[in-house]
């Protein structure tokens, strides 16, 4: 199988740190709330790639508080069907190591990531959480291996609660206006 994503190139979307969370203002979640459709599913749609999700949570607006409309995005994304999960997949577009990563790291990468779209047929998605971008290597490299010796429905599953992690987070750092604590990514910003 020819890999679908370009080596390296590896889900490592940080969570954020717990002090670094702040609850959206009223005026975020009732923006949310009350723009137009399109808008708020292009908005979701960066949080993760998968139209039936963000259809489901446009839907179901307005939420009364953001602990509500975290728990429909994740009852939504829990309830993907394989082929939005595959759409989800096919969608991750990732950001790169820190600069300061040695090339030596980067053909590490490269190799694990190869040999896991290889099995998997799909990019490697990991939320690596509050570790400090010097560890996203490390985490990564283990998470490729030790998700290797998955069969490709236990993967499947495993690789489906990182993206609904990925997707809380990134919906967070929408609506809160916090800054990546690490990467320094305003919210909405880049994701190559």
């Amino acid at each position: 199988m020819t890999p679908t994503h370009l080596p390296g190139r590896v889900a490592a979307i940080p969570a954020l740190p717990e002090q670094t969370r702040t609850p959206p203002s009223t005026n975020a979640l009732e923006k949310f709330n009350t723009a137009p459709v399109d808008e708020v599913r292009r908005l979701l749609l960066t949080c993760l790639r998968s139209l039936s999700w963000s259809q489901r949570i446009t839907a179901h607006r307005p939420y009364p508080d953001l602990d509500s409309l975290l728990a429909a995005s994740d009852e939504a994304a829990y309830d993907l069907s394989p082929a939005d999960l595959a759409e989800a997949l096919a969608g991750e577009t990732l950001p790169a190591l820190p600069e300061e990563t040695y090339a030596a790291a980067h053909t590490a990468l490269g190799a694990a990531h190869a040999a896991y779209e290889a099995r998997f047929g799909h990019a490697f998605v990991i939320c690596v959480g509050d570790a400090p971008p010097g560890e996203y290597l490390d985490r990564i490299l283990e998470g490729i291996r030790s998700r290797l010796t998955n069969d490709p429905e236990e993967e499947r599953v495993v690789a489906a609660e990182e993206l609904r992690r990925l997707a809380r987070e990134r919906l967070v750092r929408h609506l809160t206006g916090t800054l990546d604590a690490h990467q320094g990514i305003p919210p909405g910003g880049p994701r190559p």
